[in-house]
């Protein structure tokens, strides 16, 4: 498994959520968890998810989420040459989180979004 980035935290009373939200902070971590919790999905297929995320963005939201042992790459020797990307058994452990925030959004979220337009 890969080295976790984030190794210390300031730990006052809230310092499990302080490291939770380091690893799966930011605009586009949790969808990228979302879309990865049906199985391995090709870069491609994740763009085409995530249609306003641009390239570099979703290269590096990749890059961190690897860097963090939740996402696995696995690139195929082919030509065009095809990478998926999965969730580890460490970003697994995350599902009831991001389920929880999925149903948060639904019952909260887009429903504020719904009544303030």
């Amino acid at each position: 498994m890969s080295r976790v980035r984030h190794t210390s935290l300031d730990c006052g009373p809230g310092c499990p959520v302080e490291g939770t939200l380091q690893v799966i902070g930011g605009k586009w971590k949790g969808v990228i968890l979302y879309h990865l919790l049906d199985g391995p999905v090709r870069f491609n297929q994740l763009r085409r998810l995530l249609q306003t995320c641009t390239q570099r963005m979703l290269t590096n939201q990749l890059r961190e989420l690897e860097a963090d042992g939740l996402v696995n790459r696995h690139i195929y020797a082919q030509v065009p040459p095809k990478v998926e990307y999965s969730l580890t058994p460490r970003g697994r452990t995350l599902e009831p989180v991001i389920l929880a925030l999925k149903a948060w959004g639904d019952a909260y979220a887009v429903a504020a979004a719904s009544t303030a337009a």
